[in-house]
């Protein structure tokens, strides 16, 4: 096994640049005796203090409260009643950042995403999107909060992607921030075919 991301890892300032520095890690579950692992392809960055973007922005709840914790644990959340997506909080205690996980390229534990996404062949469609990687990877609501540096969901090292093959380019499904919708803060790796949607 690979060494696990550590704390001072997701504790740096710039959020974008973790989100950069994401892609290429191994992202592993171990959820219901089953282990999977993905290649990071695709994030995209939040910043609680300047980003509309960002569920925290200048509003801290219930559902945020994580997001203000120290960075390093997972911030899972329901959209559209259906997926759940998977955060990774990031900085210090107090700054809400977080990046989400929108695709990872399949490593092992196939047949488990298969059967949890109820499909019959390994392609993009297995793990590309936030939704479909959340459930291919086991990933739900009860895993909000958790602690990155455990045993149920962590991050591996792995070699970086290069700059030359990251794309830089606008999030997705941000519309209602105005112009912070125009931020580009998606990152992906543009040689791998499981990204959810290819600048165009």
């Amino acid at each position: 096994m690979a060494q696990k991301l550590t704390r001072a890892f997701y504790q740096k300032d710039v959020v974008e640049q973790i989100a950069i520095e994401l892609l290429g890690k191994t992202l592993v579950t171990q959820i219901d005796g089953e282990i999977c692992a993905g290649k990071i392809t695709e994030t995209e960055a939040y910043n609680g203090r300047i980003d509309k973007a960002c569920h925290a922005f200048q509003k801290r709840t219930k559902r945020t409260e994580i997001m203000y914790g120290p960075g390093g644990f997972s911030y899972v959340y329901l959209i559209y009643g259906i997926h759940k997506l998977f955060n990774i909080v990031t900085n210090y205690s107090g700054f809400a950042d977080a990046v989400l996980i929108r695709a990872v390229e399949p490593l092992f534990g196939e047949e488990v995403m298969l059967k949890r996404r109820n499909l019959k062949v390994v392609d993009e469609k297995l793990t590309s999107g936030p939704g479909n990687m959340a459930k291919a990877m086991g990933i739900t609501n009860v895993h909000n909060g958790l602690d990155l540096l455990g045993e149920t969901i962590w991050i591996e090292q792995a070699f970086p992607v290069e700059e030359r093959f990251i794309v830089k380019t606008t999030r997705i499904g941000v519309q209602y921030a105005g112009e912070d919708a125009q931020l580009p803060w998606r990152f992906y790796d543009s040689r791998s075919k499981f990204v959810s949607n290819r600048l165009q």
